[in-house]
């Protein structure tokens, strides 16, 4: 393989790196990762690339967009040393996470629809309620709700006088939004970036163009993948 590669056109670093608009010492530390195939050497000492090298590095750089730069890398590297296999199921896995945060997405909106009907109740609902109240309501114990409070969920003050936790209407709101996905199957760690989203935007309403965001994100990402993949098939069948 090392001397088909080094038939036809003759590149030199400078070449492959304008061409896709990096520095030389990016193109040596890809080669060094394993994303690009082994240069060969001049009498001199210097490295000199193909258009074989040329394929990898494009495809390479389409596969990050939607892979992400380490599976990206993991990826070129397994096709380079003659583990296609090996590339292929780490591509299905990225494919399978991009299904799994889909889930979360649609999740998130069934949470947040479960929760709006309520909101034209929170005039009669008292401003503040305590653990047990609130437990009982979500037919949950109240060792579920500290656990929460322990992982940042609910932040729930204390009562000066009496030290017991009391929540006001965002801390419900919080532990409404914890409840409902927590019954969708998702664990805590997931929950807390959504529920620090919730607060920056300052409720659940603002939260809806962060959503759109979010679809918008995942449609970009399975849009980068087709083009990753179209490209590594390129450099697959020259690559041979």
């Amino acid at each position: 393989m090392g001397r088909n590669l080094q038939s036809g056109e003759k590149l030199r670093p400078i070449d492959l790196a304008r061409r896709h608009g990096l520095s030389t010492q990016a193109v040596r530390n890809y080669e060094e990762a394993g994303v690009l195939p082994a240069a060969a050497r001049t009498a001199h000492g210097y490295r000199t690339y193909t258009p074989l090298h040329a394929r990898a590095l494009r495809a390479f750089l389409a596969l990050v967009p939607g892979h992400g730069h380490r599976t990206a890398t993991a990826v070129m590297r397994a096709v380079n040393e003659g583990a296609a296999d090996e590339a292929f199921r780490l591509i299905d896995e990225s494919h399978a996470q991009l299904l799994r945060d889909r889930e979360t997405l649609r999740a998130v909106e069934r949470a947040l629809r479960d929760l709006s009907p309520r909101a034209d109740t929170a005039a009669s609902r008292p401003r503040r309620t305590f653990i047990g109240p609130l437990a009982e309501e979500l037919g949950i114990r109240p060792a579920t709700l500290r656990k929460w409070e322990a992982a940042g969920l609910v932040r729930p003050r204390r009562d000066p006088l009496t030290g017991y936790r009391v929540y006001d209407e965002a801390d419900v709101r919080d532990a409404r939004l914890v409840h409902q996905l927590r019954r969708g199957g998702h664990l805590l760690e997931q929950i807390a970036p959504l529920i620090a989203q919730v607060r920056t935007a300052g409720g659940l309403e603002p939260l809806e163009g962060a959503l759109r965001e979010w679809h918008g994100r995942l449609s970009a990402r399975g849009r980068a993948m087709l083009s990753g993949a179209a490209e590594l098939e390129a450099y697959l069948r020259e690559h041979g």
